[in-house]
């Protein structure tokens, strides 16, 4: 997310303050509600989750630990993102904002209504302890996100402010907006490290009762003191949230045809073609249907971790790029549901084609000597994705592109032997291991690994439980991995954990790849201190393309809607366009009956 207009308003009664991301707010003086929720949703019932997996953890803040699901409805912001318009962040804990003229620093005043469920005030102590703890103790992440921060400041009880270390990074306010504010008078007499503490919450909701790795249950706040701000009317309606755990998605299907939960997020082209069968289906009870949305598509594909010498050599790296057959998996697998993914910001205006020229061709080529080393095609060369016909059998399309994948295999010093790819000099055979936790992945997976096979390259698939994978995750502790980035209307600071140098290291980051290379550093920051839309377009594209370039993930595909499956007691408005909440429903058997 990038901030490039400054559209800031102060407080006044009835209204709420705004910060507004490069055109002008939708929700101006006087606004009661969002669009997209219903103020007048009855309040009561309970909304039945599901999850998977399992959890040890109730911080959503430390490293350590597999997260329960829904801790986002425990801690509220300082201000509250709105999910229809391209960015816009408005008055929730804050409502009164100052930004700088030169963006050395931005104030956020408190609302003095602003509670804790225990009653006691939220000051401007606790934000400034907020973010203090979670860059002492907090996962390294929050480091990285918040580096350009020099320091909160108490100006007095119900002011803090944030000085910047510069006045580049003009998206500074507005990640600041997001933190989630935390109880000091709690923390202060309890131990942060302590990941089954149940906190006094900021935000609609409380942890009622948890069993690990079972179940967790969320009670609404009834004195919640933001339940009546516009940017809260009509949504958080359920008395309860609940998300029961399962350690197989094909038995949590099950479990929601038969009515156990109440909605399911469908993330299987097969499933959702053809595992939704049963009296729930057949009666009309359970509705499916595909959410459109115009959020950009993010980047998920089987990540190369470069950490290991098998894939440090960029031409290996391309081989097994030509090896993925998209338009087989898309026909025989997916039910011809996807498109194929060839940005890391696919579905949106900064996504890279062609060549380079004006703007972004000047922003490479300020990184021309390092890019010239790297992959110097990214100035002569549109970036392609190979295509096949989608034939079950070896057709002329993948062949080609398995010739073309044997002969950089050959130039990066393989040779076959035994019908075994072998590295010539090392003399050790090209073995590798692709890490999965979920069975929905294992099809396309043992379908790449046939394509590899024909090189001569053998890929394992090693299958964990979520507290494994996770562990390993966090600890790049895998060969290859599929990995899902996703990505924001206005791209910023968090680029740095996904491709910078310092995350390459950094345990937690989502750096899949390992990627530590100056020019795309010095990119991101491009990215980050743009001065104005155009640069940050072309400075993103740039981006894009150099991290295409450098082949360390194999792309997969993406589909511009979602796909929900929900049982009849749910009762829904149209779905925002920039956003997904299941808290904007409410159960329809307490609405009024004529």
């Amino acid at each position: 997310m990038k901030f490039l207009a400054w559209a800031v308003c102060g407080a006044w009664l009835g209204a709420a303050p705004f910060i507004a991301l490069g055109e002008p707010a939708k929700y101006q003086q006087n606004f009661t509600h969002f669009n997209y929720a219903n103020p007048n949703a009855p309040k009561g019932g309970l909304l039945k989750n599901y999850a998977l997996g399992t959890f040890d953890s109730l911080n959503p803040f430390l490293l350590k630990g597999t997260k329960a699901s829904g801790l986002e409805l425990v801690y509220d912001t300082l201000l509250a993102q709105s999910l229809d318009e391209p960015y816009a962040e408005y008055a929730l804990i804050a409502n009164d904002i100052e930004v700088a003229k030169d963006n050395a620093y931005v104030i956020f005043g408190i609302d003095k209504r602003a509670r804790f469920s225990d009653g006691v005030p939220i000051l401007a102590s606790d934000v400034k302890f907020s973010f203090d703890i979670l860059m002492q103790k907090g996962s390294p992440v929050f480091k990285q996100y918040y580096s350009d921060i020099q320091e909160a400041i108490v100006l007095d009880k119900w002011h803090v402010k944030f000085t910047f270390k510069n006045t580049h990074n003009r998206e500074l306010p507005l990640i600041l907006g997001q933190l989630q504010v935390l109880p000091k008078h709690f923390f202060g007499t309890h131990d942060f490290n302590n990941p089954l503490l149940m906190p006094v919450s900021s935000g609609p909701y409380t942890i009622k009762s948890f069993a690990i790795g079972k179940q967790i249950t969320y009670e609404r706040n009834k004195n919640y003191w933001a339940q009546d701000l516009p940017v809260q009317k009509g949504q958080y309606n359920f008395d309860l949230v609940r998300f029961d755990y399962y350690k197989d998605d094909s038995v949590a299907l099950q479990a929601f045809l038969s009515g156990a939960y109440d909605w399911r997020f469908e993330s299987t082209a097969k499933v959702w073609a053809r595992g939704y069968v049963g009296k729930g289906i057949s009666s009309g009870r359970i509705h499916k249907v595909l959410l459109k949305h115009a959020l950009p598509a993010g980047m998920q594909g089987f990540f190369m971790n470069t950490r290991r010498e098998i894939f440090k050599d960029i031409r290996v790296r391309e081989a097994l790029f030509y090896a993925f057959d998209f338009e087989w998996a898309n026909k025989n697998l997916f039910f011809s549901q996807y498109k194929r993914t060839t940005s890391y910001f696919s579905n949106s205006i900064f996504a890279s084609s062609g060549l380079p020229t004006g703007q972004e061709l000047q922003d490479l080529e300020k990184f021309k000597p390092e890019l010239e080393k790297y992959n110097p095609r990214i100035f002569t060369t549109p970036y392609l994705v190979p295509r096949t016909n989608g034939a079950v059998k070896l057709g002329q399309n993948r062949r080609e592109n398995l010739k073309h994948a044997q002969a950089l295999l050959r130039q990066a010093g393989y040779i076959v032997k035994d019908n075994q790819l072998i590295n010539a000099k090392s003399k050790k055979p090209f073995i590798f291991t692709m890490l999965l936790n979920n069975q929905a992945f294992e099809r396309l997976a043992l379908a790449y690994a046939k394509n590899l096979k024909v090189l001569g390259i053998t890929m394992q698939i090693q299958r964990v439980d979520l507290s494994q994978y996770m562990g390993r995750i966090k600890k790049f502790d895998y060969d290859m991995v599929v990995g899902s980035v996703g990505q924001s209307l206005f791209p910023g600071n968090e680029q740095r954990y996904f491709w910078g140098s310092g995350s390459a290291t950094q345990p937690g980051s989502q750096n899949y790849a390992g990627i530590a290379n100056r020019a795309i550093d010095g990119l991101i920051n491009m990215v980050i201190k743009a001065k104005d839309r155009p640069s940050q377009i072309s400075a993103v594209r740039a981006l894009d393309r150099v991290l295409l370039w450098g082949f360390y993930v194999i792309p997969h595909f993406h589909a511009p809607f979602w796909r929900i499956a929900y049982w009849d007691k749910i009762a829904m408005l149209k779905n925002p366009p920039y956003g997904f909440s299941p808290y904007l429903w409410w159960d329809k058997n307490l609405e009024r009956k004529p």
